[in-house]
């Protein structure tokens, strides 16, 4: 078959219509929800109409919700598709692929890809794929192959020995719009019971025995004292050089939250505790939970539940993590389970990560903005995605 250099896009405006209207739904806006059709300009959102526009829509809704496209600011799916089975390694572009199509199925629009920069094991298929995950992005979106608009999200793991080498290495890439602090060391935040970090790695494929895992646990724990502290002053500093956002990760005791307080971190990712995630909330700090938590009714490591930080006023951003369809159905949970109004539970997943991560030109249904757009339907109280427009192009 012939070699093809020229990009084949999925953003051909060609035949984009100069307007278009998209008509007869339920609009979820930031303060209401309103009944009516939104006007398209070119990539924009040009105007909001309530009730009929005055014309015959080129789409008709059958009064379905119409959302803002979804913004996930941590999603480790691309892993899935790398290994997509133990031991089974999975060329980088066709993963990438595979989890851009998954992600904009979902109702995502804007993802952020959590690349961990270090693992405490090093046989880790995060440390093995990382070069060549970033070099397939931006062939990807050279070739624009990419339907979702992709950024990057650094996670750092701080007591990893060569953590300053890589984020050098990638912290000025113009993608980069997160940094995260992780300490995975066993005995403390989200591995506080060590076992839980034994019953982890093994799902990976990697066990100890007794002997050897006793060993372990006091090796790192020298790792830790050994970098935690250089390397956590090194990546803030290049954090700031680079204007990227920086989030605490798993905070467990207030002392985390003062430490993330002092760095100038603004998010809280996944605070371990209720009494944390209160601590993060008083400081100021925005907090992230897991959208799959909350589908599945609870923490899969033992951490709060997040129905129970949602009903504490102690949650403003979901996030997929590890399954991107939970990020839509999370949101629809706020509102029918902790009782949160329809906008501020879609704005979880749409305006207030757009705030948290900069980005201002989307995350709401408003005139000006990107026309980044969801068509969602409840079947049996199931959200469902059935269109999604990002920059005006409807991919789905």
């Amino acid at each position: 078959m012939p070699a093809h250099d020229s990009p084949v896009t999925f953003f051909d405006r060609s035949n984009l219509p100069a307007r278009q209207i998209l008509g007869n739904l339920r609009l979820v806006l930031r303060d209401r929800i309103l009944d009516g059709a939104v006007e398209l300009c070119g990539d924009r959102i040009a105007c909001v109409h309530e009730a009929p526009a005055g014309e015959v829509p080129a789409v008709d809704g059958e009064k379905d919700f119409l959302l803002p496209g979804l913004i996930e600011l941590h999603t480790d799916n691309l892993e899935k598709h790398l290994l997509p089975r133990s031991g089974a390694l999975w060329p980088t572009m066709p993963a990438l692929l595979a989890h851009d199509a998954q992600l904009l199925a979902a109702g995502i629009t804007t993802a952020l890809d959590a690349v961990s920069l270090g693992d405490l094991e090093q046989e880790s298929v995060r440390t093995a794929t990382l070069d060549e995950t970033v070099q397939a992005l931006d062939r990807a979106m050279r070739h624009e192959l990419l339907r979702v608009d992709h950024h990057l999200h650094l996670r750092c793991e701080l007591c990893y020995p060569q953590l300053p080498q890589l984020v050098s290495k990638l912290i000025a890439h113009p993608r980069v719009r997160l940094v995260s602090l992780m300490d995975h060391t066993p005995g403390q935040r989200q591995y506080r019971d060590v076992e839980q970090y034994r019953r982890y790695y093994a799902h990976t494929g990697t066990t100890w025995d007794d002997t050897r895992f006793a060993q372990l646990i006091e090796e790192r724990a020298r790792q830790q004292q050994r970098y935690r502290e250089t390397h956590m002053a090194f990546v803030v500093e290049q954090a700031r050089t680079h204007s990227a956002v920086l989030a605490s990760h798993d905070d467990t005791e207030h002392a985390h939250v003062d430490e993330a307080r002092a760095i100038g971190a603004r998010i809280a990712e996944f605070p371990v505790t209720l009494d944390t995630a209160r601590a993060a909330r008083a400081a100021g700090l925005t907090i992230v939970a897991g959208a799959a938590n909350l589908v599945r009714g609870g923490s899969h490591s033992g951490n709060v539940a997040a129905i129970e930080l949602a009903r504490a006023d102690c949650l403003d951003i979901l996030s997929s993590d590890y399954v991107p369809a939970s990020l839509l159905h999370g949101a629809f949970l706020l509102h029918h389970e902790a009782r949160w109004d329809l906008p501020r539970a879609i704005a979880s997943v749409t305006h207030a990560p757009a705030q948290a991560l900069g980005f201002a030109d989307r995350g709401e249904i408003a005139p000006g903005l990107r026309a980044d757009l969801v068509q969602v339907r409840l079947i049996d109280g199931l959200p469902v995605v059935r269109a999604v427009w990002r920059g005006g192009v409807r991919l789905l």
